[in-house]
């Protein structure tokens, strides 16, 4: 069982105060009393008070003192004042001070309790926010990562098998499936743990911005270059440097990439002098690097020496059993961060958010819950507290796959197709992320429907 609260009581009414003091202490909590102001500010200096309830008027120390000089020592002591009728307009004042509420004399033992439990209900919920936050500024730092599926099992048992090797590694997955947080993991796990792990989005960047972000400057090697600057292989210097969207580097600064990865050297823009730097790197794609190759959009060697190692990121689709506990994870979060009381979800609600295809991810699921956290109307999260997208979506039940038994495959095929673009609203890119294939595959199977149909159309 948790420890009792314990309320401070601070009146200069004898009676008043054990009055105080019996009430609250029939309710279980742990109380003790101040006479005046002074006595009070010593007992929350010696700390282990957990709420105030102190009279406005007493000599001394006033009760709105008293609440300035509580809030200085410990911001997230709560303060319940008692006033008269003659002074709720300084009350209302203190409630800008930070006061959380008052009662005006005389008042019910029933508004008393209800304003205190009120009171400690929401320095719990603050302290489950600071908890939750951590928790979650922890496993993003960590590169900790949630989920039990079979597919998220495997990648992770590879992340595992080669964290602490020296080898390039090449995340591969789609938009919002967590690829920064596996680079994280295999940092976290490797033996450069105690180094730093730098991360640059090569698609946020401009060519020129992102070489003199990747490598560095000197003072003058370009207008507005006032001083020389360390650039993110210098700063990853001992640790890892994580290249997030490298499919959007310009071939003109592709090289430059290549020769720290072939020589471990590099030289600042406007340098002359060369550096050497010990920096293991992670790169991340949603592309097809192999494509790009082909087409000339990427060099071979390049792509050699980053995909010695490729870890694949299942996309949320393919981790069906992790939706629920991601929602859960996320539910709580973000409940706790925006204050909220919500007990978790029905069973409807979960079924709808397993049955939607994810296109934008973990990153998707995420920004999903905030949002219905916040929008919230009971204290259990139901199927129409969801966004139409995904509250409209339904498993398809058993007898309608039986149906399909016999159905010629390219029947089926042309089916599924038809119903992902409708689900899209016709987007061919997000159909293929779907269905697990590249858009140009999408493309041609629609265009050879399109030839049937001409083919097969009225003839002379």
């Amino acid at each position: 069982m948790p420890d009792p609260a314990t309320l401070l009581v601070a009146d200069d009414d004898p009676g008043l105060r054990e009055s105080l003091e019996r009430t609250l202490t029939r309710e279980g909590y742990r109380v003790v009393l101040a006479s005046d102001g002074r006595a009070a500010l010593e007992r929350v200096q010696a700390g282990g008070v957990d709420l105030i309830v102190t009279d406005l008027r007493m000599p001394g120390l006033t009760g709105l003192e008293l609440l300035r000089a509580a809030k200085a020592i410990r911001p997230d002591v709560d303060v319940i004042l008692l006033t008269a009728f003659g002074t709720v307009e300084e009350a209302v004042k203190a409630m800008k001070d930070g006061a959380y509420d008052f009662l005006t004399k005389p008042f019910r033992r029933e508004q008393l309790l209800k304003l205190v439990d009120k009171a400690l209900e929401r320095r719990d919920l603050i302290e489950q926010n600071k908890a939750l936050k951590k928790q979650l500024e922890d496993i993003r730092a960590k590169g900790q990562m949630i989920g039990a599926s079979p597919a998220f099992r495997r990648m992770l048992t590879l992340v595992e098998q080669i964290a602490d090797s020296s080898a390039t590694i090449l995340i591969q997955g789609e938009s919002g499936a967590g690829k920064e947080l596996v680079a994280r993991a295999i940092h976290e796990r490797s033996g450069r743990r105690t180094g730093p792990f730098v991360a640059v989005n090569c698609a946020a960047l401009p060519e020129t911005l992102l070489e003199s972000e990747l490598f560095g400057y000197e003072k003058g090697a370009f207008t507005g270059a006032a001083g020389r600057k360390e650039g993110r292989f210098e700063l990853a210097h001992g640790g890892t440097l994580f290249l997030d969207e490298v499919a959007d580097l310009s071939l003109v600064t592709q090289p430059k990439i290549l020769r720290v990865l072939q020589e471990g050297e590099f030289e600042r823009l406007g340098g002359t002098r060369t550096l050497q730097v010990d920096v293991r790197i992670v790169a991340a794609t949603n592309q097809d690097l192999a494509e790009m190759v082909k087409e000339k959009r990427f060099r071979e060697d390049l792509y050699y020496r980053l995909n010695v190692i490729t870890v694949r990121v299942p996309p949320l689709r393919e981790r069906h059993e992790d939706i629920r506990v991601l929602a859960q994870h996320y539910l709580r979060v973000y409940a706790a961060k925006n204050g909220r009381k919500l007990e978790g979800f029905s069973n409807e609600a979960l079924e709808r958010l397993e049955s939607y295809a994810w296109p934008g991810n973990v990153r998707e699921l995420e920004n999903l819950i905030e949002r219905t956290v916040l929008l919230a109307r009971k204290d259990r999260l139901d199927a129409e507290d969801l966004p139409e997208e995904v509250a409209g979506v339904k498993r398809p039940p058993r007898d309608a796959i039986l149906e399909l038994v016999g159905t010629p495959l390219d029947e089926i095929e042309r089916r599924l197709l038809d119903e992902t673009l409708r689900i899209t609203g016709g987007n061919k890119t997000q159909a293929a992320k779907l269905l697990g294939i590249d858009v140009r595959t999408v493309a041609r199977k629609l265009e050879r429907r399109d030839d049937d149909v001409v083919e097969g159309g009225d003839r002379p």
